[in-house]
């Protein structure tokens, strides 16, 4: 990781990080590379990693819509069952984010997290965008997990 002169924080890039490639999220789902739900097998050690989220474009005209980004993690690697929250990021209107939060807009943004919760190592890890309100088309971002320096 290297701070560059805007001050922002820079992440090296490796195509098998990537955890959800461009295109618009109208409706809740896991998160797709090439049209397949993706999932990293990061192992059984503790893992600190930060999800680098670029949003090129987000829809709150209506005032109404909320975007959450989740970080997952899982003991199965389809999922199945024993799911975990690990970290989330919202996007959206003001007048639906927690605490008031200021209208979402496109950049970049870091969502840091560990595999580790409540003493269980969650070796696969997979993103999940939770959408809520009158979505006509909704937030488009790709992510990718970098390694914390």
């Amino acid at each position: 990781m290297v701070a560059n002169l805007e001050g922002r924080l820079d992440f090296t890039f490796d195509l098998e990080s990537l955890l959800k490639d461009a295109g618009l999220v109208a409706a809740s789902a896991a998160a797709t590379v090439g049209g397949t739900a993706k999932v990293i097998n990061v192992g059984t050690a503790v893992m600190r990693s930060t999800l680098v989220i670029d949003v090129t474009d987000i829809e709150i005209a209506s005032n109404n819509e909320l975007y959450t980004v989740v970080v997952q993690g899982c003991a199965a690697s389809d999922f199945s069952s024993g799911v975990q929250n690990l970290a989330a990021l919202d996007f959206g209107a003001t007048e639906v984010r927690p605490g008031g939060a200021a209208d979402s807009v496109t950049g970049r943004f870091h969502l840091p997290f560990t595999n580790l919760q409540d003493g269980t190592i969650y070796p696969y890890i997979r993103v999940y965008t939770v959408v809520a309100g009158t979505i006509a088309t909704g937030i488009n971002y790709t992510a990718f997990m970098a390694k914390n320096g």
